[in-house]
């Protein structure tokens, strides 16, 4: 299994990106984007199931859009309204199996200056 994560990039505040992840390897339930800020632990921003259900972390509601192409097997994060409290690095995960795992790709930056 294997996920790549690109996208990232140097954005002013108020701007948009879009990450991108590409999986292989296996069918996933799950697929998801989670952040990690200087100096604070991981966290869920955003996760879609194999069915479209869609859940936000409350700090990127009504800002950041989630969105899967099951047969490309991606996973899309559309980033708008940033603001600098966004900057981390951005992880895609995918999960598949019984009992669940969850798979990891490598982080991509997104720096939001102000």
């Amino acid at each position: 299994v294997q996920l790549q994560a690109s996208g990232g990039g140097l954005v002013r505040a108020g701007g948009s990106l879009r990450l991108s992840c590409a999986a292989s390897g296996s069918i996933f339930s799950s697929m998801s984007w989670h952040r990690q800020a200087p100096g604070k632990q991981r966290e869920l921003v955003a996760i879609i199931s194999s069915v479209g259900t869609i859940n936000y972390a409350d700090s990127v509601k009504g800002r950041f859009t989630i969105s899967r192409n099951n047969a490309a097997n991606r996973i899309f994060l559309q980033m708008d309204s940033l603001k600098p409290e966004d900057t981390a690095v951005y992880f895609c995960a995918a999960s598949t199996g019984l009992p669940l795992r969850t798979y990891w790709g490598q982080g991509t930056l997104v720096t939001v200056s102000s």
